[in-house]
């Protein structure tokens, strides 16, 4: 996938979501991997044109593994003139060596997003931008599906009123294979998560039964977002496929 595509998948998400506003400060979760530096190609390549004015913050909270290397993030922010903020924490040590959880990943989601919320509200943002892609969207629908018994997926935008913060997720319309496309031919440097339960997740379990479905069922990815899309599921805003902004 080329740059001028990601743009275009992008700004539907945008215009059709109404996720930007003239003058947000927008941060951007960077966790190291492909889909959060492909959120930050997408987000400063808009940032060039969209009517709307916004700038942009990129933070990344360091769980504290050893050897998770991100000065080459902070190259690309720095070429980027992104101002980038690294959270330091022991989370990892908490988890894993102090309370020793045997099922880390929903304390550990908890607390890495405290730290986020803290960090993105000291940089005086009132946005915070997502990289969930196409396929992750369909994938917590399926996992509503089996483990709640209801047909729900995250929203493309949402205003946390006790954070007084909106979280938007411009990727939504992206695929996973044009994420992993652009990873590679614009080389990005990714920082692969030295957690040691990395990959070992019922998202993986849902990951491995979406694209099950699609081999055997060619097309019904599509046909799935698009009853996500026409689901008038509970919290997700008005959809707007003709938006026009004034000058």
């Amino acid at each position: 996938m080329k740059l001028q595509q990601l743009l275009s998948f992008t700004r539907k998400a945008v215009d059709e979501y109404e996720m930007i506003q003239e003058g947000d400060k927008i941060a951007v979760g960077i966790s190291g991997g492909k889909d959060s530096l492909t959120l930050l190609y997408a987000l400063h390549g808009l940032q060039r044109f969209y009517p709307r004015h916004f700038t942009l913050e990129a933070i990344t909270v360091d769980l504290g593994h050893p050897g998770f290397d991100l000065a080459p993030i902070s190259d690309l922010c720095r070429g980027m003139e992104i101002p980038y903020t690294i959270v330091k924490t022991e989370i990892a040590e908490i988890i894993f060596q102090e309370r020793k959880e045997s099922n880390p990943c929903s304390l550990c989601a908890k607390m890495r997003k405290g730290a986020l919320n803290e960090a993105i509200k000291e940089r005086g943002c009132n946005k915070v931008a997502y990289a969930h892609h196409k396929d992750d969207v369909m994938e917590t629908m399926l996992l509503s599906l089996i483990y709640e018994g209801r047909f729900h997926s995250f929203s493309p935008r949402t205003y946390l009123d006790r954070m007084d913060l909106t979280v938007i997720r411009p990727l939504m319309f992206v695929e996973e294979a044009d994420i992993i496309g652009f990873q590679h031919k614009y080389q990005l440097p990714v920082a692969k998560s030295p957690c040691p339960v990395d990959g070992y997740t019922k998202r993986e379990y849902a990951k491995e039964l979406l694209a099950q479905i699609n081999r055997e069922n060619p097309g019904a990815k599509n046909r799935m977002f698009s009853a996500i899309l026409n689901g008038d599921i509970s919290g997700w805003p008005e959809r707007k496929l003709h938006t026009r902004y004034a000058k």
